[in-house]
């Protein structure tokens, strides 16, 4: 299963929020925080084939501009699902996952897995009916090991057209 990341400034690696207006960017391999799903890949014969990132101010600032061409992005590279976040407690970054997620997901037909915690609420609020989101903890807070496996096993149930309904109700918004 080929997978593609969508990262925050922070998530990429590029630095804290005082690179909130990194402009949008991506690189053909795994960066920054990809690397928390190493040890989970094997099992559901998963690659990340690449990362996008974008950082959160930049994207608030331009986003029309930044979704368009991330929906154009993700088209080329044709991955079997793409991935945003996860984005723990960052609102802006919550936002970015959710909303350009909900535009990936619509207008390419390529399946997306956001995942946050609950205080990303305006973005949970906002899509939760269009966008399946996971629920993770904040920066430092415990289960993450079982976010990001949730993350995986939806991404894996969504590309090979499983049923969903039940993982949603358990794992998701």
């Amino acid at each position: 299963m080929k997978i593609m990341m969508i990262f925050d400034q922070i998530q990429a690696g590029f630095g804290g929020k005082e690179k909130g207006n990194l402009e949008l960017g991506g690189k053909r391999l795994p960066i920054g925080s990809a690397s928390m799903f190493d040890n989970y890949l094997k099992e559901i014969d998963g690659e990340i084939i690449a990362t996008l990132y974008c950082g959160d101010d930049y994207y608030l600032a331009n986003k029309e501009t930044v979704t368009r061409k991330l929906v154009g992005m993700t088209s080329k590279m044709a991955p079997d699902v793409v991935i945003c976040g996860p984005a723990f407690n960052y609102e802006k970054y919550g936002l970015l996952c959710s909303e350009v997620g909900t535009a990936i997901e619509s207008q390419t037909g390529i399946p997306v897995v956001a995942a946050m915690s609950e205080e990303c609420d305006e973005a949970i609020r906002k899509h939760k009916t269009e966008l399946t989101i996971i629920k993770m903890p904040k920066k430092g807070g415990t289960g993450l090991t079982n976010a990001l496996k949730n993350i995986l096993t939806l991404a894996q149930l969504k590309v090979t057209d499983q049923p969903i309904e039940k993982f949603i109700k358990e794992n998701c918004y």
